[in-house]
């Protein structure tokens, strides 16, 4: 699992088209090398939004959207660890991703080994101030809020001296060594779980070369909420793009060493490997950066997925079935001869399609952010992001239109009513387009808007972030 991996930022999707005009493409030659082993999927999607909704969905095959929020495993969760370790598998995780190291989370449950990485965003790992001159990292926009996040992230890496003290090569390590110490286990599982290339954005000086070497604005690792031209200069928003390649490229780099492991330690031979991302990361294209509510495009919902079986069964292929993140579990069962553990779960098994049997998996798909308003139905031809009342839905096609600039919604209204028509009012709570509100009962109005609306308004993640400020506590 490698958060916040834009696909367009890897070199086997994008073919060496840049992401942005003056900024190289971005080059990840050992992720390329394992996908040319893989059969690769263009059209996997995050079932729900953020983080842990999408983790959540991966590791138990739950629909997340509809009534599941940001929170930890519960009792009544069965995970894909409880279900392999019965089975004979020994199960660990490691990862830098602190969300799931904050206070009674409890995503590692029943796994035999978990190792938590600490430092990374916002982590309260170092008290002490940073040694970094802080103005160095923030324009005079960056109030004490922003601010003092940035300080976090400076105190947390201050002792970090070449490359291999950060993020990403430290998870490679830990994972290095399980892979070793435990090869002599008939039947393993392990998680990978890189926090970068997520937010901040400060990669080693020799990944560092995709910034403008004549920019001398400040160095600002953390873009803010909120429209981009408000708080940053044309010259700022291209450097925190050159940035987040610098970072993609780290992490490229620090698999070197996984793959290979995986390839000496001869689990290419036995074993199924999955590379995938969580969600994107919007960088401006859209007037904004950061992750948000309001921001249901390619860059935040196209991702990276590849499965390499075996042997590299099956591998040199790209696929365009359409796929998310609830029908993982599902297959991963199939795979392995455990398929009559996933007859309740709700996503579907794509085996068919990974091994050359099948072309096409789901017709369309919806996700967003459970306690946003928003949403997004996608099918291989259209885009719809369905808007709250009040605003205007956004209508995109993907085949004439891949950077979603033109919207069509007004001139094909048709197109916009099937689409809503595809799904149940359930997956839109209150702003489901189809509500009469006039032959509603009060009562019922008002139920189903305290249901949907428990939170701040529609853009409760449009700004960085309660959840990730609530995973920077000790207890």
């Amino acid at each position: 699992m490698i958060d916040t991996l834009r696909q367009d930022h890897v070199s086997h999707y994008h073919g060496g088209k840049p992401a942005f005009d003056g900024i190289a493409a971005c080059r990840t030659p050992n992720i390329d090398k394992f996908a040319a082993e893989s059969v690769v999927f263009d059209n996997m999607y995050p079932e729900a939004l953020p983080t842990i909704p999408a983790r959540a969905g991966l590791m138990t095959g739950a629909r997340t959207l509809v009534s599941r929020p940001w929170q930890p495993l519960t009792d009544t969760d069965i995970s894909i660890s409880e279900i392999l370790g019965p089975n004979g598998y020994v199960c660990g995780i490691v990862s830098d991703t602190y969300h799931y190291r904050a206070p009674n989370m409890n995503y590692h449950r029943a796994f035999h080994y978990h190792e938590w990485v600490r430092g990374q965003e916002y982590d309260p790992w170092r008290s002490h101030p940073p040694a970094r001159d802080l103005d160095n990292y923030v324009n005079s926009h960056y109030n004490d809020a922003w601010r003092a996040q940035v300080a976090q992230f400076l105190t947390n890496t201050a002792g970090f001296k070449t490359a291999d003290d950060w993020f990403a090569p430290q998870v490679a390590e830990h994972t290095v060594r399980w892979l070793e110490d435990n090869r002599g286990h008939e039947k393993v599982f392990f998680w990978m779980d890189s926090f970068d290339p997520h937010e901040p954005w400060d990669p080693p000086e020799e990944f560092d070369t995709y910034t403008d070497p004549a920019y001398t604005g400040p160095r600002l690792v953390l873009p803010m909420g909120g429209m981009a031209a408000d708080w940053a200069s044309p010259e700022e928003i291209q450097h925190l793009r050159g940035l987040y390649a610098g970072e993609v490229a780290s992490v490229d780099a620090a698999l070197e060493r996984v793959f290979e492991t995986l390839r000496e330690q001869g689990y290419y031979d036995d074993s199924i490997v999955v590379l995938m991302g969580d969600h994107g990361m919007p960088l401006g294209e859209h007037g904004k950066f950061l992750k948000g509510v309001d921001r249901l495009y390619n860059e935040i919902l196209k991702v990276p997925f590849m499965v390499r079986l075996p042997g590299g069964e099956h591998g040199g292929r790209r696929v365009k079935a359409m796929a998310q993140f609830h029908d993982f579990l599902p297959t991963m069962l199939d795979l392995l001869g455990l398929g009559a553990n996933a007859l309740d779960l709700p996503g579907r098994s794509f085996q068919g399609v990974i091994e050359g049997g099948e072309e096409e998996h789901r017709e369309v798909m919806i996700t967003g952010y459970r306690d946003g308003l928003d949403r997004v139905i996608r099918d291989h031809e259209w885009s719809l992001i369905v808007r709250p009342p009040g605003e205007r839905h956004e209508l995109y096609n993907l085949l004439r239109d891949p950077t979603e600039s033109d919207n069509v919604a007004r001139e094909n209204p048709e197109q916009v009513d099937e689409m809503i028509r595809r799904f149940g009012s359930i997956y839109y709570g209150a702003a489901w387009p189809g509500a009469e509100s006039a032959a509603m009962p009060m009562f019922v109005r008002r139920a189903i808007g305290d249901h949907a609306l428990q939170n701040s308004g529609k853009n409760v993640l449009g700004v960085q972030g309660r959840y990730e400020i609530s995973s920077g506590m000790v207890d």
